[in-house]
Parts: structure tokens; sequence; C-alpha cells
């Protein structure tokens, strides 16, 4: 609310364009982004929504959003806190701790505001704060299911499912790391114990 009244007064335009930071688009509080929310809805604002934990940001991450702030004016991100994402996808996730999602997630062009869903908040909690008018999903999101969809088209003005927009997924891309970092071990092991027995067979 107070980011959105500074741009207005120094007459920047589009309060959301030139703003990339954390301190101006982060809105972790559910009262300050329904206050929020509802000041962009009076100002003739379209306000969509998307959620998800984007661990390992990459380029379908960005194309992604940038598909869904196609849909309106506004694109509010949901992010999985920490804690809510090891119960959902188990103990060695994310990858890049809350604080690091949500500074990369703000300083993208197309995100306007950034909020965390925590541990205690299901996926509805968050739709229906914000009702926007655009909802975003993804296909390759499994939690997201057909009831669901059925249970939320009441607090949305419509529901888009997109499919993925990159080859590589951020499952996909853990897992050819933890691969990389196997074999990356593998070798040194090797190494040392050739370089072990060579010592042996010199009687060092």
């Amino acid at each position: 609310m107070d980011f959105l009244k500074s741009k207005q007064e120094k007459g920047d335009g589009d309060p959301f364009f030139f703003e990339k930071n954390l301190k101006n688009r982060f809105i972790p509080g559910h009262k300050r982004l329904k206050e929020t929310v509802s000041l962009l809805r009076d100002s003739g604002k379209k306000i969509v929504l998307t959620q998800g934990v984007w661990d390992l940001i990459h380029e379908g991450h960005a194309v992604y959003l940038e598909a869904a702030k196609s849909f309106g004016d506004i694109l509010i991100v949901g992010v999985d806190s920490d804690e809510l994402t090891r119960s959902r996808k188990g103990p060695n996730r994310p990858i890049v701790p809350q604080e690091e999602r949500t500074r990369m997630l703000s300083h993208l062009r197309h995100v306007d505001i950034v909020t965390l869903r925590e541990i205690d908040e299901d996926i509805g909690d968050l739709i229906r704060l914000v009702c926007p008018d655009v909802l975003v999903t993804s296909k390759s999101t499994s939690d997201f299911t057909k009831k669901m969809k059925k249970d939320y088209e009441s607090y949305c003005g419509k529901i888009v499912t997109l499919p993925p927009q990159a080859t590589t997924s951020t499952t996909a891309r853990i897992r050819n790391l933890t691969i990389e970092g196997a074999e990356q071990l593998a070798c040194e092991v090797r190494n040392m114990t050739e370089e072990f027995i060579e010592k042996i067979k010199k009687g060092k």
C-alpha cells in the first residue's frame, strides 16, 4: 500500500514497472495484502494470481510468469515457505531458502507482488484472500486437482492452466545435479584410492 502511494505521488506512472526490489514488492502479511489488492481493484487493475515453490529459478519459471502476467495488469506470486515446501516435497527441499527465492522473484520484471504461503495455509487460502480475476496454474502442479479447480472457481474470474514452459523442470535439474555430484565424488574417490595403492606399492 505504501509503495503504491509513493510511486503515484512521484508521478512515475505505472507503480510497478520500475520497482524491482524486495522492499516494494514483498507483502508477507495477509492484512496488508488484502488492503493492497482492494486498492488495486478500486483503481481498475485486473489481478492475476499464481503460486508455487519457485526453487532453483530457471528460464521456464520466467517464461511461465511472463505468460501469467499477460492475463492481467498485476501479477501476484505466492511462494511456498521453506517449512511448507519440506512438508510437500521432502526434507531435502527447497534447495534455495525462501528469503532468496522471494528476492529472486522480486527482480523479475513481470512479477508485481510476492507473498509467502506458510505451513498452516492450504492452496486455497491465498485464492480466497485475493479472489483473482485470473488464477494461473501449471499442468505440472500435481496438488491442484480437478476437484480443487471446481471448488475455487467461485473465487476467481477464470482459471487458466498453462503447460510447462521449459523442457527441464526443477526436479529434473536437481536430479542432474545429484548425479553430477555423485560422479564427481566417485572420480575423486577413485583417484585417492589409486594414489593410496601406489604408495603401498612403493612402500611408503
